[in-house]
Parts: structure tokens; C-alpha cells; sequence
């Protein structure tokens, strides 16, 4: 008889992500539940810029580190930057 597999819980993506990477959705399909979402064509707009080798493998690393995606920590960075030039330039 075989035993029921259960889908753990995850503190955070990386997790999440080493779990599916070993693991077939197949064997926990049956503890999935449909979702209805919608998502605007405007919701999200990407922008290409180049940006130096080493700053962004440096940004890669930190963002597997804190399990974000690369994406997500440069926004974060730029926008913690712009706030301290607004603030200390009165913008």
C-alpha cells in the first residue's frame, strides 16, 4: 500500500523551487485546486537596458540569496535608490 504524499509547506520560494524540482505535480495532483485570475495586458511592461556582466551576476547571487528572482531585486534596488535621491534632492 502506498503512502499518500502530502505537499509540504515552504517558507519561500527557493524551497518551493528545490521541491518541484525533484518532484512530479503528477503525484500531488490530486491536492490541487483550480484558480480563475485574469491578468491586463498593461498589468506588467518589461524594458530592456543593458546592464554590466558583473553588476548583474552580483545581483543574481543576492537575489538566490534572499529567493527572489533577479528581476524582482533590481526593481526593489532601483526603487530604494530613486527614493533616496527624491528625498535628499526634494524631487
Amino acid at each position: 500500500m502506498s503512502k499518500i504524499k502530502k505537499i509540504p509547506e515552504f517558507d519561500n520560494y527557493k524551497e518551493m523551487a528545490e521541491f518541484w524540482d525533484k518532484h512530479s505535480l503528477a503525484d500531488y495532483w490530486d491536492q490541487t485546486e483550480p484558480a480563475e485570475f485574469e491578468i491586463s495586458p498593461n498589468a506588467r511592461r518589461r524594458y530592456y537596458i543593458p546592464v554590466d556582466k558583473d553588476l548583474l551576476n552580483r545581483v543574481h547571487k543576492l537575489a538566490q540569496i534572499r529567493g527572489l528572482s533577479t528581476e524582482t531585486l533590481a526593481n526593489l534596488l532601483i526603487e530604494q535608490r530613486l527614493q533616496d535621491i527624491e528625498v535628499n534632492e526634494s524631487i
